[in-house]
């Protein structure tokens, strides 16, 4: 078995997208990086598995371009619902103009391979189970507590000693809540599963997303369903729906997926069998609080980090992960209101407006009077793709960027809650 260290200067828990790039970007700015997870490699995670541009810019950065156009590409959304179909290209501008879709055993073993590369230890089959506090010092981390599961069948726990502590254990992140992380459930969140099935159209250029779900009671759905072309013969199907506290979900998932499989069978040429479903809930749009400490930090889905109107949260887990390594590169210094203030402005105002759109999708029968007068606009979905992608870049100038932009600073004024508060 792997040797687990004793100390070192960054540690990452969790090697999913957010962790890996955490840690092959703090390697790569040259601190002694050790990168854990309780799994051991390869291993699946629930996920659509779709790669948006902004995805692909973070993949690229690393260095990953040819080895991901080598698996497949897509070009664009092919919006289907309401008696529409519409293509729509993936908008490029200050974004790569291509999308691409990889499951996530083989996309997650490649990028903790990528952060070993860079010069990070990685130790898998090792669960964080506890942090070490200093007394006196508002709570800074100094030793985690780890345990592994041992050949013989017994359990042996380490303590691994770290100056600064990057928390990238997906949507529970237990860790998380050991430091103080908080879901807030007054906003919007998903609920959400996958499945693999054969299929001939597994080459298709074009992702379909499906806007009008509808259950065994022919009932629009506040969701949507999806099929990724994978290139190697299998798409990866699935379907989610959006909740709040006050309009839970009222769905099983994994019958709705077979139900959305058997509606597109023909049109699709999907097998019979849905392989590997798994489903999982998602917190949206920073809805938590408790994201920063003293030398610590959430990042990715832990962070909730994924977008209320499409469930996105690779792009974000990625960006997130060479944003946390920046930062830890500046020095020692505290890292509570600092990473909170990066959140913040990075994300906090296109996820507050974009949960409030997405809250209004829960509203019962709104989808079902709005979907068809959307649809029918080709201009107000090239919009809706672009905003519902987080294809708006920091840089992006024109009229479409400066009306999201503006959206969000109006939304933030009035929440009660601001993401990551």
């Amino acid at each position: 078995m792997q040797t687990v260290p004793a100390a070192t200067d960054v540690l990452v828990v969790g090697a999913g997208p957010a962790g890996s790039a955490a840690a092959a970007w703090s390697a790569r700015h040259g601190l002694d990086t050790l990168l854990l997870d309780a799994a051991v490699f390869p291993r699946d995670k629930t996920c659509g598995d779709g790669l948006t541009p902004r995805a692909v810019a973070e993949l690229t950065s690393l260095g990953l371009e040819d080895w991901l156009r080598s698996r497949t590409v897509n070009i664009g959304l092919r919006a289907h619902g309401f008696g529409q179909r519409l293509l729509l290209p993936w908008p490029g501008g200050n974004l790569p103009n291509w999308g691409s879709a990889v499951p996530r055993t083989e996309l997650d073993d490649h990028l903790r391979t990528t952060a070993v590369k860079a010069g990070a230890t990685a130790v898998d089959g090792a669960r964080a189970v506890g942090v070490r506090r200093a007394e006196g010092e508002r709570g800074r981390v100094t030793a985690v507590v780890v345990q592994r599961s041992m050949p013989d069948g017994t359990t042996e726990q380490h303590e691994i000693a770290c100056r600064r502590l990057v928390v990238a254990d997906g949507v529970r992140s237990p860790l998380g809540k050991q430091l103080g992380r908080t879901w807030h459930r007054d906003t919007v969140y998903g609920v959400a599963g996958r499945s693999y099935v054969s299929s001939t159209q597994s080459d298709d250029p074009w992702i379909s997303s499906h806007l009008e779900l509808r259950d065994e009671n022919d009932q629009v759905l506040s969701g949507y369903g999806w099929i990724f072309p994978l290139g190697d013969g299998e798409v990866n199907l699935g379907a989610g729906t959006l909740a709040t506290a006050k309009r839970p979900a009222d769905v099983a998932i994994r019958p709705l997926m077979k139900l959305y499989a058997d509606d597109l069978r023909e049109s699709f040429g999907l097998g019979e069998e849905l392989r590997m479903p798994t489903s999982a809930l998602l917190p949206m749009g920073g809805a938590v609080s408790g994201v920063s400490g003293p030398n610590w930090a959430l990042i990715g889905d832990a962070a909730a980090c994924v977008n209320p109107l499409n469930g996105e949260g690779i792009d974000y887990g990625l960006e997130t992960g060479r944003l946390v390594a920046d930062l830890l590169a500046r020095g020692d210094g505290d890292l509570e209101a600092p990473w909170r203030s990066t959140l913040v402005g990075h994300y906090g105002e296109s996820f507050s407006v974009a949960r409030r759109l997405a809250g209004l999708v829960t509203v019962p029968g709104l989808l079902a009077r709005l979907g068809p007068v959307g649809m029918r606009s080709r201009l107000g979905m090239t919009l809706a793709l672009r905003w519902m992608g987080n294809l708006v870049d920091d840089s992006d100038r024109d009229l479409a960027a400066r009306a999201w932009r503006a959206a969000g600073r109006l939304s933030v004024a009035r929440d009660a809650r601001p993401p990551f508060s």
